[in-house]
């Protein structure tokens, strides 16, 4: 972009300083240095100036926003890889690109979900909680503090793509035994190397397994996808994992089986009406029947800078004339 006017680019939160320094050297970039959610008219009023807006899983880009932009704005680079909170359709017929970041948080989240597959099982949280709460620890017993057993369990991986592949790759080496439902059977070479079954219903799936990892993207699809009848479906020895999307799950009915025993347990790091949380999962968590993160999955410091370097590749290769290596096309949500 040598000798060209350097784009107005308005960020809507903190990101990391080195991403943040390469944004000011490279556009005429305008930061959020108090990390503090930007209200609907200071979007409004950046939409209408920019032309580059670079949000975040915190903001709503909807029709409504978007019909308010300027003549400038021609490219939203989302700082993440869903982009349930853009209105990518809309953007499309106001002449605006949607580009986000794929890839780079896939092994962080497949940690994570690995991380809270163990921990809700073998009541991690508690056991910490013991160490560090009034009552002194009276030493080890036989019969105390017993979870379950991981290895030899059947693990249904909802959503089989990136990140559910790699999920599966982690939970083989600890001697799950791998099943997943998608919209599409993956490639056979990858059902060979995890051992992974394929289940065209979902509902028969949810029925048989001993853990349930949610790893589908959030589309209007999949929204409520696990209903409160097919929760219902699930064994009530079962745990359930969420490093997804909140809304995937009816997070009332999966309170209510888990109070009634009828759910074993669940490990969540996002949440229907994030950053709301329901009361009754902190009264389940103080019970010890789930584990409760807040939006984790991928926050690490290279995976942020990573995305960053993603947003910026986007923002550069749209303005010297190419099409950006991460353009997200309305049919594709």
């Amino acid at each position: 972009m040598a000798g060209k006017k350097r784009p107005l680019v308005v960020i809507t939160r903190k990101l990391p300083d080195p991403v943040e320094t390469r944004m000011r050297e490279l556009f005429d970039a305008r930061l959020n240095v108090e990390d503090r959610p930007m209200t609907q008219p200071e979007l409004v009023a950046a939409v209408k100036e920019a032309d580059v807006l670079v949000p975040t899983i915190t903001d709503h880009i909807d029709a409504a926003l978007i019909a308010q932009a300027g003549e400038n704005l021609k490219l939203i680079a989302n700082f993440g890889n869903g982009v349930d909170k853009i209105d990518v359709a809309a953007a499309a017929k106001k002449g605006i690109t949607v580009t986000n970041t794929p890839n780079v948080l896939t092994e962080d989240t497949a940690d994570m979900t690995m991380a809270l597959m163990l921990a809700v099982p073998r009541r991690l949280a508690e056991g910490a909680n013991v160490l560090t709460g009034e009552k002194k620890w009276a030493g080890w017993s036989p019969t105390w503090m017993l979870g379950r057993r991981i290895w030899g369990k059947r693990l249904g991986i909802v959503g089989m793509g990136r990140i559910g592949t790699a999920v599966a790759r982690r939970a083989k080496a600890f001697g799950l035994s791998i099943h997943y439902h998608n919209r599409h059977r993956v490639l056979p070479a990858v059902e060979d190397e995890l051992e992974a079954t394929y289940w065209e219903s979902l509902d028969q799936m949810l029925a048989r397994m001993d853990i349930i990892s949610v790893n589908c993207p959030s589309t209007p699809a999949t929204f409520h996808l696990l209903s409160a009848r097919r929760l219902a479906l699930m064994q009530p020895s079962a745990y359930i994992v969420n490093t997804a999307r909140g809304d995937i799950i009816d997070e009332e009915s999966l309170v209510k089986l888990i109070h009634d025993g009828k759910i074993a347990g669940a490990g969540l790091d996002v949440y229907e009406h994030e950053p709301a949380l329901n009361s009754k999962l902190l009264k389940l968590a103080a019970k010890g029947k789930v584990v409760l993160l807040p939006h984790m999955g991928s926050a690490t410091l290279e995976g942020r800078i990573d995305m960053g370097e993603k947003v910026i590749i986007n923002i550069r290769a749209f303005f010297d004339g190419h099409r950006p290596p991460d353009r997200v096309l309305p049919l594709r949500t």
